[in-house]
């Protein structure tokens, strides 16, 4: 039963993924694009403990935490140059 959870999993995150691309493309303003992108880390961070469930091991998790600290760096530092111009003042 937990392997149909696993791949209906896959799917949904996997559909937000590419719906996420999709607004990645076409938003019509940055703020969009800006929330689109950090969407598509938060998914693919479910993807990577989805897939650290399906194969049995904690290396997925650790990555996935690392990914997490990584994706909300780049937000924020792509928020402050959308907003100041640059990142380090």
């Amino acid at each position: 039963m937990i392997t149909y959870a696993l791949f209906f999993g896959f799917a949904c995150f996997a559909l937000g993924l590419l719906l996420n691309l999709y607004r990645l493309a076409k938003g019509p303003s940055v703020a969009d694009r800006v929330l689109a992108l950090d969407t598509m880390v938060i998914n693919g961070i479910a993807l990577l403990v989805l897939y650290g469930v399906a194969q049995g091991t904690a290396v997925y998790f650790e990555a996935a935490l690392l990914f997490a600290m990584v994706g909300f760096i780049t937000t924020v530092a792509f928020c402050r140059f959308i907003l100041r111009g640059d990142i380090i003042e």
